[in-house]
């Protein structure tokens, strides 16, 4: 026997998130120049640290001789130091 349930209705979805809010997440995956000297790109940013290990680990396998740097704000969480 099936049986109904009840879905609750999401409100209206959010607006997407501005410049200045994804900026200010505190965890970001970078990706470095060949060199090693500065950013070539911020490859993403995220809220949580589990998501943004998960990012990482993808990054390392996306650029695997590149340096990949996982930081909250200023302290380095995670440097693969390629």
């Amino acid at each position: 026997m099936c049986r109904a349930i009840d879905v609750p209705q999401r409100d209206k979805a959010s607006p997407p998130p501005t410049a200045n809010q994804i900026e200010e997440l505190p965890y970001a995956v970078e990706l470095w120049d060949e060199e090693h000297r500065q950013v070539e790109k911020i490859l993403a940013r995220a809220l949580k640290i589990s998501l943004a290990r998960a990012i990482f680990r993808a990054a390392l396998e996306e650029y695997p001789n590149r340096r990949i740097v996982l930081r909250q704000d200023e302290r380095i969480v995670e440097d693969n130091g390629a």
